[in-house]
């Protein structure tokens, strides 16, 4: 089974909760945008907004390499929320796996994200983030596939 987010350019929107330790779930929604260049090099620029929140938007934007012939790749992440990270991510069967680590960050903050391939259009997002060793907050999320 081939993957059609993150391994081939292209549009997604997102939609699901955002919770945090100790609150009511939030609505999110989001897009995100997928490119590849010819020297295997992709870039994902994502934004989140909160709905019904005066909650301040997150952006991300990724910038990694991946080789055609590789499972495994690596990554760094400007966000708005935890500013300067680097990651890596596994390519497996039915989900992409990325882990992540704030740098220089005193307080130890990482995260995940899990895309569990649903079909060619759609994924199961479950991300969190993490202060040392406590999860502080997760996003479940689907992502459908733009035109």
């Amino acid at each position: 089974m081939s993957h059609s987010f993150l391994l081939q350019p292209g549009r997604w929107s997102l939609e699901g909760t955002w919770s945090e330790r100790g609150q009511a779930p939030i609505p999110v929604k989001g897009r995100l945008l997928i490119a590849w260049s010819q020297d295997n090099w992709f870039t994902i620029v994502t934004k989140l907004i909160f709905v019904n929140s005066d909650r301040d938007e997150i952006s991300f934007q990724y910038r990694g390499r991946l080789d055609s012939a590789e499972r495994q790749y690596t990554f760094v992440l400007q966000q708005s929320l935890l500013g300067q990270i680097e990651g890596e991510g596994w390519i497996g069967v039915d989900s992409i796996i990325q882990r992540y680590w704030v740098l220089s960050d005193r307080q130890r903050r990482s995260g995940f994200e899990t895309f569990y391939r649903i079909n060619d259009h759609n994924y199961h997002l479950s991300s969190g983030i993490l202060n040392g060793h406590y999860l502080n907050s997760t996003m479940e999320a689907i992502l459908e596939r733009q035109p």
